[in-house]
């Protein structure tokens, strides 16, 4: 079985940590699974981080001279499946409007495989109507969402807007492509 590939879009939120065991999960899973961190991720979470735990090279700028293909036309082009998360409020609206002004959302402006969100965020940003209606208008298009928990948040509250566990999402992508076909590890002395 050929592995699915899987491009992760990493946006700038506290929420960045988990996602580093979304791609380890999926990774040990059997996908071929590549990150986008834009420049606010990159300032929770190293590159070289999501580089170690996916066995790939991490993409951080749309204007990479070290790649002769356009970076986003290329990744958008041979994905399986575009996942965003932790998906903020900004990465959100530009999406919903078609502002593509760096990898990340250019590359997922460029998708023909299904976008997969996965919104983390403080409750009064995601209870307020402007994201609602962003969510909306992706959903209208095909987006589909991996709801947030409700729980601790980052700002010191309790409410919904927490990034679910990792293992939900894993989950959510196995229900869309399938199980992966599993990956077979040396065992230490």
């Amino acid at each position: 079985m050929a592995s699915k590939r899987i491009v992760i879009g990493v946006c700038g939120g506290i929420a960045c940590y988990k996602v580093c065991d979304v791609v380890s999960l999926l990774y040990q899973r059997g996908f071929d699974v590549t990150v986008i961190m834009t420049q606010a991720a990159q300032k929770f979470v190293k590159p070289f981080t999501f580089q170690t735990l996916s066995h790939k090279k991490v993409y951080t700028d749309l204007f990479d001279e070290t790649q002769f293909d356009p970076s986003h036309i290329y990744l958008a082009d041979n994905a399986d499946l575009f996942l965003i998360a932790p998906a903020t409020a900004d990465v959100i609206a530009k999406l919903a409007v078609g502002i593509a002004d760096d990898l990340l959302t250019t590359c997922a402006l460029a998708l023909k495989a299904p976008l997969m969100l996965a919104p983390s965020m403080n409750d009064n940003m995601w209870n307020h109507p402007t994201v609602k209606t962003n969510l909306t208008t992706l959903g209208a298009r095909g987006a589909l969402c991996v709801a947030p928990d409700v729980g601790y948040l980052a700002c010191d509250r309790v409410g919904a807007g927490r990034l679910p566990a990792p293992e939900v999402i894993v989950a959510a992508v196995e229900k869309l492509l399938g199980p992966g076909p599993g990956r077979t590890f040396p065992v230490g002395k």
